[in-house]
């Protein structure tokens, strides 16, 4: 490899492991996220709640949408979140 390969090499090695870190810290935030929904859960019941409500899944995806500045578009956000929220209901 050249000097300039080897340079870009680099940066890719230091750039996947940011992306690396930034998975970790997404995980942790997930799991954090996972132990809300399950207190909230637990505290539905006592205010006669049930425990799916889509108007409120609306309003994640709204503010979601809100939130964004890209590069993800609103419907990639969307499509994650659903796949989350689907998890987090199987909790």
């Amino acid at each position: 490899m050249t000097e300039h390969a080897d340079d870009v090499q680099r940066e890719i090695e230091q750039l996947r492991s940011r992306i690396d870190d930034i998975d970790c810290k997404i995980v942790e935030l997930l799991n954090e996220r996972a132990q809300h929904a399950l207190d909230i859960r637990e505290l539905k019941p006592k205010v006669q709640l049930g425990l799916y409500d889509p108007k409120r899944e609306e309003e994640i995806f709204t503010h979601l949408a809100r939130c964004n500045e890209g590069p993800l578009y609103a419907d990639n956000l969307r499509e994650i979140y659903e796949a989350i929220l689907h998890v987090m209901k199987e909790l």
